[in-house]
């Protein structure tokens, strides 16, 4: 038998299990003014109920002796069903030596009977509904819905008050699977999903157990967090192994990196720093899945927070010195200063020289490369602008934007500002634009390379033939100056296949009616084959290294000697 007693679903539902119909009856009318309450009178009915009603239920009032399945019984039974767990149980009986019982089988409160207080009971019920809503609002947000693993807040939060217990005997790591957009892109979001959710499963089963907590920090990325152990490799081997026979077509790579016997004294987001950047150095390395957080990573992880922490001073000092790198075109009797490249260099107080390549990947990747572009772009403006005045000769000078520089809505007006500043014309600044930019937004990089161009910007693409999407990207970004990479000149004249790519670029440059730079030139045999192939303009250590201001004033000294 099934009864509702309302119909409004717009209410909570209330579950009311009893043999007797009168009792049926009486809480019914207690609880029917606030809720939609639907009867059954024994726990089979009420059992059908709970695991195949499309609507749900907020609580359950359930009588302990009946028929066919007792209330005993359908605490049990409830146990199977993850659905009717979730669903909290008020028992009500007259053998309050029932009680204690009840409550170690999952019930959340007890009634007794008769009901003589309809509004005690009433409350009663109102307070175990909003704790076990309550409770499941905590569930949702504490939960990653994919995955099941902790939400990247509840973890912190959980470590935050686990750490003084464990007392730094404990492994940070991270976890990630490698080319995981790729693999959406090609086998569809449910794929990915599904191979998120198996990772997810094997880190819990194989690397946590009982011993720690994992969440889901993005995409395709685990943080876990566990007692120490000695066998971290032989853990996320066996968890790659799993994968791939999973999904064995998909060729999934997994790459861990583990800070072991964390310090007690860092904090968890620094923790987890150190994991990130052990797995990052064996990014690409096939041959390994699992590196660690040493003195070395530490030593280097200080010196690049150093540098970090350095830079505004050295913006502030003029420790970012620029220094200048002149281009020579070629096409004539004799090689023509016509421009320069802006390139800088860190004169460290208490460090020395810095190299480029040191900092200037570690500024790109932490998002304040900008700082040090803004940087250099007033000073070679400032520097074309000296020389102007000095000698009356205008030397066009190429400064770098960076990626993140696309980014920058007001990147025209700073540029053209600099010029009004020194008394500049647009393509005394030239622009250099890596390709790589075009594939981390192509329709911003785009619409920025028009509008630059608009303002009177000559544009050079620069390391042309370095990425996958050189060919394509010609088609659609408008430039004035192609630059070859210099990797294409170093090997030009030891493999004819690299010998024979060059001259394609350059037939490519000449079809487009644009003139190309060869950078990294630094034998006279590399000059006279580029030169014979059609290339305009060199720039290496076959002319000079970059060199400060001062010094270059001799380049263009001497071209105003050879040209008068």
């Amino acid at each position: 038998m099934k009864q509702f007693i309302q119909t409004n679903r717009n209410r909570r539902r209330v579950l009311v299990v009893d043999d007797e119909l009168i009792n049926r009856e009486l809480l019914s009318a207690i609880l029917s003014p606030r809720y939609e309450v639907v009867q059954a009178e024994n726990g089979a009915e009420a059992w059908e109920l709970l695991t195949t009603s499309e609507q749900p239920f907020s609580l359950v009032m359930l009588d302990l002796f009946m028929p066919v399945m007792s209330g005993f019984e359908l605490l049990e039974k409830r146990r199977e069903s993850e659905e009717a767990r979730a669903v909290p149980v008020i028992v009500m009986t007259s053998d309050k030596s029932a009680e204690v019982k009840s409550i170690r089988m999952g019930a959340a409160d007890f009634i007794s009977k008769p009901y003589h207080l309809p509004d005690v009971i009433l409350a009663r019920c109102e307070r175990i509904i909003e704790l076990n809503e309550d409770k499941s609002i905590i569930r949702y947000t504490e939960r990653d819905a994919l995955t099941e693993l902790y939400s990247k807040e509840y973890f912190s939060e959980y470590i935050r008050r686990l750490r003084p217990d464990l007392k730094g005997d404990v492994d940070a790591a991270v976890l990630y699977i490698e080319h995981f957009g790729m693999l959406n892109e090609l086998f569809g979001r449910a794929e990915g999903d599904r191979i998120l959710r198996e990772t997810a499963g094997l880190i819990t089963r194989i690397i946590i157990s009982s011993s720690g907590i994992a969440c889901r920090t993005d995409g395709n990325s685990f943080r876990i967090y566990r007692r120490h152990c000695d066998n971290w490799e032989e853990l996320v081997e066996r968890v790659q192994t799993e994968l791939s026979s999973l999904s064995p077509s998909k060729g999934l790579r997994l790459r861990a990196g583990v800070y072991q016997s964390v310090d007690p004294e860092l904090d968890t987001e620094s923790c987890f720093d150190r994991a990130k950047a052990a797995c990052d150095r064996i990014k690409g390395n096939y041959g390994r899945n699992t590196e660690f957080y040493n003195r070395e990573l530490h030593e280097l992880e200080m010196h690049r927070q150093r540098l970090i922490g350095d830079i505004d001073e050295a913006i502030e000092n003029g420790d970012l010195r620029v220094f200048y790198q002149p281009k020579y075109r070629i096409s004539g009797e004799r090689p023509v200063l016509c421009s320069a490249e802006a390139l800088v260099r860190w004169q460290h107080p208490r460090l020395g020289m810095i190299s480029p390549g040191e900092f200037i990947p570690l500024f790109e990747k932490n998002g304040l490369i900008g700082k040090i572009d803004g940087c250099v772009w007033r000073e070679a403006a400032a520097q074309v602008g000296k020389w102007k005045e000095k000698y009356g000769f205008t030397l066009p000078v190429s400064v770098n934007v960076s990626r993140v520089d696309i980014f920058d809505h007001s990147l025209e007006c700073k540029l053209c500002s600099l010029l009004e500043s020194f008394g500049l014309k647009p393509g005394d600044l030239m622009l250099e634009i890596t390709e790589s930019a075009y594939s981390d937004n192509a329709e911003r990089l785009i619409s920025l390379v028009g509008s630059l161009r608009s303002c009177g910007f000559p544009i050079e693409m620069d390391d042309f033939g370095s990425g996958y999407s050189s060919l394509n990207m010609l088609t659609t970004i408008p430039i004035d100056i192609l630059k070859l990479d210099m990797s294409f000149i170093r090997s030009m004249m030891l493999d004819k296949k690299s010998l024979r790519l060059v001259e394609l670029i350059l037939d490519i440059a000449k079809f487009l009616g644009v003139p190309t730079v060869a950078e990294g030139v630094e034998t006279e045999e590399q000059l006279l084959t580029l030169k014979k192939m059609g290339c305009e303009i060199i720039q290496g250590y076959y002319f000079s290294p970059p060199v400060p201001a001062e010094r270059f004033s001799e380049f263009i000294e001497k071209e105003i000697m050879q040209s008068t």
